[in-house]
């Protein structure tokens, strides 16, 4: 489904990703972990159009989306939530909803009933001013909102960042319930272990390389990975 190849990306004339390979099938879920400042989020914004790579390929369900706008990835069936959620604060939490289905022309009151059914919590708090929710019912505005678009492929980045730990276990256990509804997920969590135990298949960054790949499963095993990244 997405294919990234050879990338190298700078600020500047910090060269921030050297070389990066992925993929990322349908059905997965791919976890990108690594410490911070190890590249994580530059990855998710070049694949997003965000930033451009000056070398390489990213290709999504077989077409190259290297210099496409991140607004026509939308309607290629890419959706992005951002780290630090970046919600349309001073809007209600129906009218985020709403945003995310703005490029198609269909009735979308099917979706919002779905994705009021799979966040309860949402619906509870339609009328109400986005910017006044919790840090985690924001979290669930945005992934709603990126849901709204029907995306093929649906990026996260730092999904649990500043929740509580009761939210983090919701947020991940709605992670869960998106992939066994079929979506495929492309992740990037602080969280190793939450990350790792949800992947299907994972690589690991470090300085803007990617220095190990595998599943979930063995790299959560990993000695190496345990006393890096899970306190081991």
């Amino acid at each position: 489904m997405l294919h990234v190849k050879d990338i190298n990306v700078y600020y500047g004339n910090i060269h921030a990703i050297k070389g990066v390979t992925f993929e990322v099938n349908e059905g997965e879920v791919v976890s990108l972990i690594g410490a911070n400042g190890a590249g994580k989020t530059t990855i998710l914004k070049t694949i997003s159009g965000l930033l451009r790579s000056t070398t390489g390929s990213i290709t999504f369900l077989g077409a190259d989306i290297s210099k496409t706008e991140p607004y026509r990835l939308i309607s290629k069936g890419l959706a992005h939530v951002p780290e630090g959620r970046r919600i349309f604060l001073q809007m209600t939490v129906e009218e985020n909803l709403e945003m995310g289905a703005y490029i198609r022309k269909d009735n979308f009151s099917g979706d919002l009933e779905g994705i009021y059914t799979r966040f309860p919590r949402l619906r509870e708090r339609r009328r109400q001013i986005a910017g006044t929710l919790s840090g985690g019912e924001q979290q669930m505005l945005a992934m709603g909102r990126a849901l709204m678009s029907r995306p093929k492929l649906l990026i996260l980045d730092e999904p649990s960042m500043g929740l509580a730990p009761i939210l983090v276990e919701q947020i991940f256990d709605l992670v869960k319930e998106l992939h066994a509804a079929g979506t495929t997920i492309l992740l990037v969590e602080q969280n190793a272990q939450m990350a790792l135990k949800i992947a299907d298949r994972a690589y690991v960054l470090e300085s803007g390389r990617i220095v190990l790949s595998g599943t979930g499963a063995d790299l959560i095993e990993s000695d190496e990975i345990r006393k890096a990244y899970l306190g081991a």
